[in-house]
């Protein structure tokens, strides 16, 4: 037992700091929350499609979900189908296998229809760029509204990319906001 505390007090507190964003965080998050109950009249419902990445961006996306992020108190909820979406949140180089799964996708998903490319990957290609086994990014495939560079981007940075998205639905029908 001594030495297991001998330990402990050697090796200090091994976990890192909250983020010092809280302040912007909620920001951030309250005007998502006020721009989509004002563009959409209710919840923003988005699928993820994972085209083909190595899940950096999944897990980023997995952290809105957390209580940190509290993204269902915000009003942005995940749906399993594309028949309820009103956002596409696309991540990766779209592999040739996905390539038409990510179509029959964009194809279910109703009008008015937004898409995020989320990720290096999914904004350029990335490292894997076009191949025999990627069709590089979104882009080639679906038009894309929104690109949220990095690898992986913060999962802040791809909350404002959900707001700029539903900002633009509203540019394009004023009739909404």
């Amino acid at each position: 037992m001594f030495r297991l505390v001998q330990q402990i007090v050697h090796a200090g507190i091994a976990t890192e700091p909250a983020p010092s964003d809280a302040g912007e965080l909620a920001a951030a998050a309250s005007a998502i929350h006020d721009d989509i109950l004002a563009i959409l009249g209710q919840a923003l419902a988005i699928r993820q499609v994972d085209a083909g990445s190595c899940n950096g961006c999944e897990l980023e996306i997995h952290a809105l979900n957390n209580p940190y992020y509290n993204l269902e108190g915000r009003g942005i909820k995940f749906v399993a189908s594309p028949r309820h979406a009103d956002m596409l949140l696309v991540t990766g180089p779209v592999a040739r296998n996905m390539a038409l799964a990510l179509q029959r996708t964009y194809d279910a998903t109703p009008a008015p229809k937004l898409v995020v490319a989320v990720g290096d990957c999914g904004c350029s290609g990335g490292i894997f760029g076009e191949g025999y086994a990627s069709c590089g990014r979104v882009a080639n495939l679906i038009p894309v509204d929104v690109s949220v560079p990095g690898c992986p981007p913060p999962p802040l940075e791809i909350l404002r990319g959900i707001l700029v998205a539903v900002r633009r639905l509203r540019a394009r029908d004023p009739a909404r906001g």
